[in-house]
């Protein structure tokens, strides 16, 4: 009987150590939006984190419950081991294939993957290696953080900063660079970047009033047969992306003594008016 006693004992302390070490968060959302000229709609959002931990080991498995059943939208483990961090990304994404005019992917792509990282006593230097092939340094050097991939198709380079309170981000991307820069004046958040793109966000009598405005976008054509890789371009083309027209948007948010916020957002590329209450826990 001492032996069933302590067994259960044993058994009890292992289930509270797991139970332990795991986590939940999420958020829930209800939106209506008038839709302008268009048919109203109502649309809502429900997103549920599972985080475990053990040692050195993270499992984080992302879910969608608003639909019929539960829809799994990430699954990432990461581990240390000494220097070494292993990453793995064991789920790959559903999404569409149309000729839309939203630039989708011809095929549907496989982004599961593993990401080897390896701490090297080189500063603030970081090598990582992925099963594709792929070489990531990065480091950050006398405030500046610097990124490079050397991929199998075209290299990246990500480099950020804070200089006399401003957030500097840079990419080079396959030889086309984008900006953005941050900054906060007299209580507004500013943000712009190389899109034309500018968000101003400060508190209004107890609410947060956002501004964005979003520039034009030039339509991008289809991806061009690679007769140099006839295999890369099959996997990696692109259907053609339409045009944009500049837009703005004004979005004001109030927190309620619920725990929720309620969020009214007057968009002008459809004259719509969008109404979402929202609660994340």
């Amino acid at each position: 009987m001492k032996k069933l006693i302590a067994l259960f004992a044993v058994t009890t302390m292992a289930s509270s150590a797991a139970i332990a070490g795991v986590a939940l968060s999420g958020s829930a959302s209800v939106s209506y939006d008038d839709q302008g000229a268009s048919a109203s709609a109502t649309t809502y959002d429900a997103d549920l984190t599972i985080t475990g931990t053990a040692g050195a080991s993270t499992l984080t498995a992302t879910y969608d419950m608003e639909g019929a059943n539960l829809s799994t939208t990430g699954v990432d483990l990461a581990t240390t081991i000494g220097p070494v961090t292993v990453s793995a990304d064991m789920h790959n994404t559903a999404e569409t294939n149309n000729n839309d005019g939203d630039g989708d992917y011809r095929v549907a792509q496989d982004d599961t993957g593993i990401t080897v990282s390896l701490d090297l006593p080189i500063g603030d230097a970081t090598i990582g290696v992925d099963d594709s092939g792929d070489v990531t340094i990065g480091g950050t050097f006398s405030g500046v953080t610097v990124t490079h991939t050397n991929r199998n198709t075209a290299d990246k380079t990500v480099v950020g900063a804070s200089i006399a309170g401003m957030d500097i981000d840079v990419t080079n991307d396959k030889g086309t660079t984008t900006w953005s820069l941050g900054t906060t004046v007299s209580g507004v958040d500013l943000t712009l970047n190389s899109g034309n793109d500018v968000t101003a966000a400060f508190g209004l009598a107890g609410n947060t009033l956002t501004v964005s405005h979003f520039g034009a976008d030039a339509s991008v054509s289809a991806t061009a047969a690679d007769t140099n890789d006839a295999a890369l371009f099959a996997s990696t083309a692109k259907y053609a992306k339409e045009a944009r027209a500049a837009y703005t948007t004004v979005a004001l948010t109030r927190d309620l003594t619920s725990g929720a916020s309620i969020t009214a957002t007057y968009d002008t590329a459809d004259d719509s008016l969008t109404l979402k209450a929202a609660v994340t826990f």
